[in-house]
């Protein structure tokens, strides 16, 4: 008798039922969790879960979502931080969960997959209907400036990624940037696909019935389980547009993320040279008379030479306000000059343009307006990768770009994603210190007329204690600038007691390549660099060889899964804070400290929690897993708020005797590989 012919599914039995279809064991916390979720979604109640390594929280959500989907009449959202676990839940978690449990349900169940429409291919602007950015297709002009003909064959690296990428378009069914392989670069990829303010929209759009966007759009409106990420989320919450269909439950996987996608996504610059590229497009599409949006760029420009890059605590001073009120308001005459007549043929060259100019005025206004708005405006550079030189950032005589962030996501979090929908969080690092409040607080659910929500954290299967040690070198010195002569000559030993099999994290990238570059000529196991190679293919190799060591940044603190003695050594070169001069860390940091909180605590203590056990969770990945992280930072016993952080890690048994790990290491790499 199937488990399914009573008149109510049980979220108990179809998790048991797809358990052992797919080849697991039961797990206690997996159940409590699905019933939790089951329970929230049925109730309609907000819900954070910590789940931690080992629990298969996917599938403990899924499955509850599942059945929740099946009796209702909106379908419910599950949201991702990154598009890659998006694709693994899409591709490879619910197909094989349905696989398994289909042929028992009521139903067939229709999952979708939603991204934003910049990651699907645009038909119009294959079909030429848009204008050709710099430096598209060919690489050098012909005698006299004229470019070669299509069917002539592009001449450069970037020409063969696009001949590619049309070749592709005709033959993929869905349009989706993850599909094409291998992958081509960002600048190939902007040559066939346009943003959602230059898109000409449904109604407007000759190619709007082809349109992969607006069939991604159309499948998630009809199907149960909408599966998409956090930007969405913050373009859902933050603009009001209708980017995911109507829903009335949101799950939201790798949840201590949300904060910083949602506050990246609305994060936005302003600079000169967008200015001056978006006069030039005026005049070009728009044949409007661009000289004072071309002067207030020059103004901008001056305005910001010399500015020193960071904080700006007062927000912009009299002449970058005066520059930056002159943008906006000369981008609004272009904007009311350039209005199409009713009828007018669609122009992907006209929308392009007004849609930057329409990106000038929002930026503008929000500059202007961000102390009454309590956002936070800073001067930056960005700097430049250079090959044994690390990230060069030009000096305050060059302009500065504008940057405007939202002091805080909390209220818009909380009015425009909890009002109104059930919101189930769930991560492995949710509750920092054994407590929920922080995290909720970030995310709008604390404070006066926060609404009602429940916690739980399931644990994990793993036996922490006996499957692995933490380590605080606490005779080092505590980390300055770069590595110390210490620090390496730790590192050197630890990997040597392993004879390899070690994740190093580090806290900057010229940290990881300094470190890799010395421990290469000390000893004598391969040693992999972030930037190498991609990092799928780092971690591939990682994972392949028991002696290889893989260096990184924080790109494999939340990115590495490699179970079994390949990873049985994690070495941490120092806890990782936000840097001193973020700006956006300082502002929170004030404001927290002149409302009588604990800034530091608030901000860098939790932003280093989060963080460092993510780092940690690299070790343990199964119950067979065996090894040491090694935290090189002696802060984490010396300092008050040590005790904070080392709250968040997995209980693994701690201990500060350098001897005793290198012992332990030894053993390790010395046992028979399990069969």
């Amino acid at each position: 008798m199937s488990v399914f012919d009573s008149e109510e599914l049980k979220v108990e039995d179809l998790l048991t039922h797809a358990v052992g279809g797919l080849g697991g064991q039961r797990r206690e916390g997996q159940h409590e969790m699905a019933r939790k979720v089951d329970e929230a979604l049925t109730e309609g109640k907000h819900l954070l879960v910590q789940a931690g390594t080992g629990t298969g929280k996917s599938l403990a959500y899924l499955v509850p979502a599942i059945k929740h989907a099946l009796d209702s009449e909106k379908p419910i959202i599950v949201s991702t931080a990154t598009l890659a676990l998006q694709s693994q839940i899409v591709s490879r978690d619910v197909p094989r969960l349905l696989e398994t449990l289909g042929p028992e349900l009521p139903r067939e169940v229709d999952i979708a997959l939603l991204k934003g429409r910049n990651n699907y291919v645009c038909k119009y602007k294959l079909g030429g209907g848009y204008p050709d950015e710099e430096d598209t297709l060919f690489g050098i002009e012909e005698a006299g400036g004229a470019k070669p003909s299509f069917n002539e064959g592009p001449n450069s690296h970037l020409g063969r990624e696009v001949v590619r990428l049309r070749e592709w378009a005709e033959e993929t069914e869905t349009g989706d940037r993850d599909e094409v392989t291998p992958s081509v670069s960002d600048k190939a990829w902007r040559q066939v696909s346009v943003s959602s303010m230059e898109c000409l929209g449904a109604q407007a759009c000759p190619m709007a019935d082809e349109c992969f966007t607006e069939r991604a759009r159309a499948h998630a409106s009809e199907a149960d389980v909408v599966v998409t990420n956090h930007a969405m989320l913050a373009v859902s919450a933050f603009e009001g547009l209708a980017v995911l269909p109507d829903f009335d439950a949101v799950i939201i996987d790798e949840a201590h993320e949300l904060q910083d996608r949602v506050t990246s996504a609305v994060t936005k610059p302003l600079s000169s040279s967008a200015v001056s590229h978006a006069a030039a497009a005026a005049r070009k599409h728009l044949k409007s008379t661009v000289k004072s949006l071309k002067d207030a760029g020059l103004a901008l420009e001056k305005a910001t030479i010399g500015v020193p890059t960071g904080l700006l605590p007062r927000g912009l001073n009299e002449e970058m306000a005066a520059a930056v009120a002159a943008v906006r308001d000369a981008a609004k005459v272009a904007l009311a000059e350039s209005k199409p007549e009713p009828g007018a043929p669609v122009d992907g060259g006209r929308q392009t343009a007004r849609s930057e100019l329409a990106q000038l005025v929002e930026l503008a206004d929000r500059l202007l307006g961000a102390h009454h708005e309590r956002e936070v405006v800073w001067a930056a550079r960005p700097g430049q990768f250079e090959p044994g030189r690390g990230y060069v950032v030009p000096g305050d005589d060059t302009p500065a770009v504008l940057m405007v962030a939202p002091l805080s996501v909390a209220g818009q979090l909380r009015e425009g994603l909890f009002d109104g929908h059930t919101v189930v969080l769930t991560s492995a690092t949710l509750a920092l210190g054994a407590k929920f409040e922080p995290v909720a607080g970030d995310l709008g659910l604390m404070g006066a007329g926060a609404p009602e929500w429940e916690a739980i954290d399931v644990g994990s299967p793993f036996d922490y204690p006996a499957q692995g040690m933490l380590y605080v070198a606490r005779q080092l010195p505590p980390p300055g600038r770069g590595l110390s002569d210490a620090a390496l000559d730790e590192i050197e030993a630890l990997i040597k007691a392993s004879g390899g099999a070690a994740l190093a994290l580090f806290s900057s990238r010229r940290a990881a390549e300094e470190a890799a570059e010395a421990l290469r000529k000390r000893v004598d196991v391969p040693i992999l660099c972030q930037g190498d190679a991609s990092i799928p293919e780092l971690v591939r190799t990682f994972a392949a060889d028991e002696e290889t060591c893989l260096f990184g940044t924080m790109t494999l603190w939340q990115g590495v899964d490699v179970p079994g003695p390949n990873c049985r050594l994690v070495i941490i070169d120092r806890i990782p804070f936000p840097r001193p001069d973020d700006p956006l860390s300082t502002a929170r940091t004030r404001d927290i400290n002149q409302r009588g909180g604990n800034g530091f605590m608030a901000v860098s203590a939790q932003h280093a929690a989060v963080r460092l056990a993510q780092g940690a969770g690299r070790l343990i990945r199964s119950v067979g897993d065996r090894g040491v992280v090694a935290i090189l930072d002696s802060r984490m016993v010396s300092k008050g708020y040590g005790g904070f952080l080392k709250d968040t890690l997995p209980p693994l048994w701690p201990t500060t005797d350098r001897a005793t790990v290198l012992g332990a290491l030894g053993r390790l790499s010395q046992a028979p590989a399990a069969t």
